[in-house]
């Protein structure tokens, strides 16, 4: 295979991820979210968080770390989010589960899902320090500095972003996810 090829075999693989996950963020946008589907569809909207975020190096503690997702406090997932990463590689990284009861330690998390709010939220997102993408539920959530906030519109699952937190955590958002947010605050 030449050169050439190559490029196009990488250009058609890049176009095929992309529009699977569009689909995917499309179909799980407009499922209703009822109780346990609810939590499903965040699952992937987690999941597909991982796979448009950059982290810096200094995020993980080894080349070869996988991507930790930790839910922090209460679990309102069950074993979907297991399921759901399971074998699951993002940018030649493995993806885990990991349940947390406190702040975790530096490099030990990239994605910090919560569903506390309030000075409890405040008083942990303000510890997390770089590397970190924050997760959690209610338009506050972003007021107190976490970058992505999951609301329920009409029964739909949807997302706002702060992008100003995402920048201060040293994470890059990718455009295609900040597309499909539904507000993104500068």
């Amino acid at each position: 295979m030449d050169a050439n090829q190559g490029r196009l075999v990488r250009f058609w693989r890049f176009r095929v991820c992309w529009i699977a996950c569009a689909v995917c963020f499309a179909f799980t946008a407009s499922l209703s979210a009822e109780a346990p589907l609810e939590y499903d569809v965040k699952a992937a909207f987690l999941l597909n968080f991982a796979k448009f975020t950059a982290w810096p190096p200094t995020a993980f503690p080894a080349p070869d770390s996988p991507i930790a997702i930790c839910i922090l406090g209460k679990d309102p997932f069950g074993h979907a989010l297991d399921e759901l990463v399971q074998d699951e590689v993002v940018d030649g990284r493995k993806v885990v589960v990991r349940r947390i009861a406190q702040a975790p330690a530096a490099h030990s998390c990239q994605i910090v899902f919560t569903q506390q709010t309030g000075k409890e939220a405040a008083t942990i997102l303000n510890g997390l320090g770089p590397g970190v993408l924050t997760v959690g539920e209610g338009e506050s959530f972003v007021h107190q500095g976490g970058i992505i906030a999951f609301l329920l519109e009409s029964r739909h699952v949807r997302f706002d972003i702060d992008q100003k937190a995402a920048t201060l955590a040293e994470l890059k958002l990718s455009s295609k996810l900040l597309a499909v947010a539904r507000a993104v605050q500068k």
